[in-house]
């Protein structure tokens, strides 16, 4: 990452190409942090997207996509401080799922803030998850 003011926008080949779209997977800027801020991450998985049809899968998928943006930003799930949480339909049962996948990958003594949005659609019908984040990490 360059060391200057300006945002830097980075969609990580790994993930589908977002400028179709009308938006970028991440923004990152340099202050006396670099910051991160990260576009909703879904359960799709590889170049067309592909969503698995049930909910933790969906979890599972969407945390590897954003530990993907993290990475290509030089960062790492400890780094996030703030996330939001998308469901379609949720239910207490979908909200254990959710805090079982989060302690799987937040292994520090911490998890970030958040907030949860019970939804009845996402962008793509198939969608039930998805989650979007703030990183923070010193110079």
């Amino acid at each position: 990452m360059e060391n200057n003011n300006h945002p830097q926008l980075i969609n990580p080949k790994e993930l589908f190409n977002p400028g179709p779209y009308g938006f970028s997977h991440s923004i990152s800027v340099e202050s006396p942090f670099q910051m991160c801020f990260i576009s909703g991450q879904s359960g799709g998985v590889g170049e067309h997207h592909v969503l698995a049809p049930d909910f933790q899968t969906q979890v599972k998928d969407a945390l590897e996509n954003l530990k993907i943006v993290l990475q290509s930003h030089s960062m790492t799930f400890d780094h996030v401080l703030k996330i939001t949480l998308l469901i379609v339909d949720h239910n207490q049962e979908k909200l254990g799922i959710w805090a079982e996948e989060a302690k799987k990958v937040w292994k520090t003594t911490y998890l970030p803030a958040s907030t949860l949005i019970p939804v009845s659609r996402l962008a793509l019908p198939d969608m039930l998850f998805e989650i979007d984040a703030i990183a923070i990490k010193p110079r």
